[in-house]
């Protein structure tokens, strides 16, 4: 188990094309999930500031934002394009199909 500074030594040595995918998922639908990133439900919630900046360095120059729905699946999203409740929603209808299939 990775303590709090691997994690954040881990992001902070990453690649910026490695979250290629993910910024091209945000440009186009303003909305990532964690199993599109090269990241986790753990780096979400310890390393935000650095999952961020590894973003910005990857050429999204956007303020992001992280919502979870109960703590099954997270999402980052552009607060520009979407409001929290609506990922939310949309979070919980992803959750309950994958449930439900």
């Amino acid at each position: 188990m990775l303590n709090v500074e691997q994690l954040k030594y881990s992001i902070n040595r990453m690649a910026p094309e490695r979250v290629a995918d993910a910024v091209l998922e945000l440009r186009l639908e303003g909305l990532v999930t964690d199993d599109r990133t090269p990241f986790g439900k753990v780096h979400f919630n310890t390393c935000f500031a650095e999952v961020e900046a590894l973003f910005q360095r990857a050429g999204f120059h956007r303020p992001l934002d992280v919502v979870g729905y109960q703590g099954l699946v997270y999402a980052l999203y552009d607060p520009g394009r979407w409001d929290a409740v609506q990922v939310l929603r949309w979070l919980k209808v992803r959750c309950e199909t994958v449930e439900a299939g």
